[in-house]
């Protein structure tokens, strides 16, 4: 069982930035791939970012690319996701997933792939 909480959230004007954390219970971290999914109000849920279980590799969406990254660090079992220049239509719920048993040096964009999700943290961007 992996329990994930995600935090760093918050309201904030555009152009700004945020960091967000995703700490993981359990002994599965080191071997899970990882991933930021966000959804906004009356819509589905958008991948976001994803890191591989070694931090050989992340992947974005064309949305983020180059706004934002992903990160992880093994050791205190945390994923994180740094937010810059943000914009309006960044606000969204943001989640982090992961997907136990990952392959090595793969990552994962869809939502079904993902095994354990955390509760979500509101990211709200002001005009």
């Amino acid at each position: 069982q992996v329990q994930l909480v995600e935090s760093g959230g918050g309201l904030v004007q555009a152009g700004g930035s945020l960091r967000l954390s995703c700490a993981a219970s359990g002994r599965t971290f080191g071997s899970s791939a990882m991933g930021w999914f966000r959804q906004a109000p009356g819509k589905e849920y958008d991948f976001v970012a994803a890191i591989t279980r070694s931090s050989g590799a992340t992947y974005y969406s064309d949305s983020v690319k180059g706004r934002f990254t992903i990160s992880r660090d093994n050791a205190k079992n945390t994923v994180y996701l740094q937010m810059n220049s943000l914009k309006p239509e960044d606000t969204a719920v943001y989640y982090c997933a992961a997907k136990i048993s990952a392959y090595l040096n793969t990552y994962y964009r869809r939502r079904d792939e993902y095994d354990y999700w955390g509760q979500g943290t509101q990211v709200t961007v002001s005009s």
